[in-house]
């Protein structure tokens, strides 16, 4: 599972022209399932998400949570985490984890995140605009496969 966090001080998604989630202040998720990630690895991600350290205390040092903020989230979907480049020009998304398996992760994950914080997200599989206003900019790519707390 990947997970690209961007801090954000405003944030929206639309699809076919139409605002279908928004936030203030908080985190927007980019969020890839590949073959293999279970709830094991959603437990991880969204325990790291909700603890990442990258919100500025009153020292202006990043030392706050989206928790210790009361921030929200914007999950997108985006299986093209998972292209591979490593041959030729056009990505392979042999990685990514098919539709219907991904779609009952990516609720699966949200769920888990509304129990702590607001969750605004996109529509699984649509073409959606994503407006991003990223905060500093601060850009995290986490891993779920690099270690297990």
């Amino acid at each position: 599972m990947r997970v690209v966090v961007q801090r954000s001080l405003h944030s929206s998604v639309s699809v076919n022209g139409k605002v279908v989630g928004e936030i203030k202040k908080g985190v927007v998720l980019l969020v890839g399932f590949k073959v293999g990630d279970t709830e094991k690895e959603i437990d991880y991600m969204v325990k790291k998400v909700l603890n990442l350290r990258i919100f500025d205390d009153e020292c202006g040092v990043m030392n706050r949570s989206l928790l210790d903020v009361g921030g929200s989230i914007l999950s997108i979907s985006q299986f093209t985490l998972y292209g591979n480049t490593k041959k030729g020009n056009r990505p392979s998304y042999i990685e990514a984890m098919k539709g219907e398996e991904a779609s009952l992760l990516y609720q699966k994950w949200n769920q888990k995140l509304r129990q702590y914080v607001s969750v605004e997200e996109g529509v699984f599989g649509a073409d959606m605009k994503v407006s991003i206003l990223n905060d500093g900019p601060i850009t995290i790519l986490l891993e779920s496969g690099e270690k297990h707390d």
